[in-house]
C-alpha cells in the first residue's frame, strides 16, 4: 500500500490526491505541518504551494517528492530518493507552457519515475483548466503524473 503525505494548507489539495488514488492501494494524509507525517515512510510527499513551517521537513522520509520549485534549501533538507518540482522557472521539472481559457498546458522537462514504475518522459500535456492558481494546478497534475493518472485523463 502507498503512503501519501499531503502538506498543504488548507487547499484542498489532500481531497483531489484522494480522489486521484481511488481505486488504487494507497493511504492519503493531509497536514499542515510537517512534523505530523514524521516517523512514517512515505511514497509520494505532496508539498503544496502554500504549505509552512520548513523546519519539520528534515524528519520526512519519503521515496518521491513532488515540491514548489525555487525551494533550494528544503529541497536540500527533505530527505527523499527523487524530487520533482513544479514552478514557473525552466529549471523546474514541470511548468506550464501555455495557459488559455480552459486549457493549461503542462510541459515535462524533465523524465521521472512514476510511483508504478513506470518512467514519465518528456512531454506537453493539454488539461482542462478551471482556474486554481498556476501552482496548484501544477501540483495536482504532478500528483496526476506520480500516480499514473496522467495521460489521458486530466487532474
Amino acid at each position: 500500500m502507498w503512503q501519501i503525505g499531503v502538506w498543504e494548507r488548507d487547499e484542498g489539495l489532500a481531497q483531489r490526491v484522494s480522489r486521484m488514488a481511488e481505486g488504487r492501494s494507497a493511504l492519503v494524509r493531509a497536514c499542515r505541518h510537517p512534523a505530523l507525517l514524521a516517523g512514517l515512510r512515505l511514497d509520494l510527499l505532496v508539498v503544496s504551494p502554500g504549505a509552512a513551517g520548513w523546519a519539520g521537513a528534515a524528519a520526512l522520509m519519503c521515496r518521491t517528492a513532488l515540491l514548489p520549485g525555487g525551494l533550494s534549501a528544503l529541497t536540500r533538507a527533505l530527505p527523499a530518493d527523487t524530487v520533482v518540482s513544479y514552478g514557473a522557472s525552466p529549471r523546474n521539472t514541470l511548468t506550464l507552457s501555455s495557459l488559455e481559457g480552459e486549457q493549461a498546458a503542462v510541459a515535462v522537462q524533465r523524465e521521472f519515475v512514476s510511483l508504478e514504475g513506470r518512467a514519465v518522459e518528456r512531454q506537453e500535456l493539454v488539461l482542462p483548466y478551471d482556474g486554481r492558481t498556476p501552482e496548484l494546478f501544477l501540483a495536482e497534475a504532478g500528483a496526476a503524473l506520480l500516480l499514473g493518472c496522467l495521460p489521458p485523463d486530466g487532474p
